[in-house]
């Protein structure tokens, strides 16, 4: 009984660990963030602990954008007339919004090891690239300004 009680916490634990991580890399968890959050002070810093930001080897992101646009907005993109090849995959498209986005790009200006990150905050307006499927925006690219 107390066999069967631990395999199923286990596999409760595993399925929730399994979601998290879907979750965890969605663009709209890691890049969206419409209406902008009321954070007065060290905005990038907070943000980039609260969403778990950081690279596959727990370094510090150089820099990551937060996309301040309704979620629908962002999945339009997706039928862009301005679509190009991506840098790094010759196989797949991207699309350029059409319109320019309010954004904040966060640059590490101190840190190496994740959570140990400390970033300067650049609200700027932009053009976002994003890879899309069926479902919508995929991944954020880049932006442009």
């Amino acid at each position: 009984m107390i066999l069967m009680v631990i395999i199923f916490l286990m596999i409760v634990f595993w399925e929730n660990e399994l979601y998290e991580e879907t979750v965890m890399s969605t663009i709209e968890h890691l890049h969206v963030d419409y209406p902008q959050s009321n954070i007065a002070v060290r905005y990038c810093n907070h943000m980039i602990l609260e969403r778990i930001i950081k690279e596959p080897d727990n370094t510090c992101k150089k820099e990551h954008v937060f996309i301040h646009e309704r979620p629908r907005q962002i999945n339009r993109v997706c039928t862009s007339p301005k679509r190009t090849a991506c840098q790094n995959h010759s196989s797949i498209s991207c699309f350029q919004s059409e319109t320019k986005f309010k954004m904040t790009v966060c640059k590490l200006i101190e840190g190496i090891r994740y959570p140990a990150c400390r970033y300067h905050i650049s609200p700027t307006e932009g053009f976002i690239v994003v890879t899309c499927d069926d479902m919508g925006p995929v991944n954020f690219q880049k932006y442009v300004e």
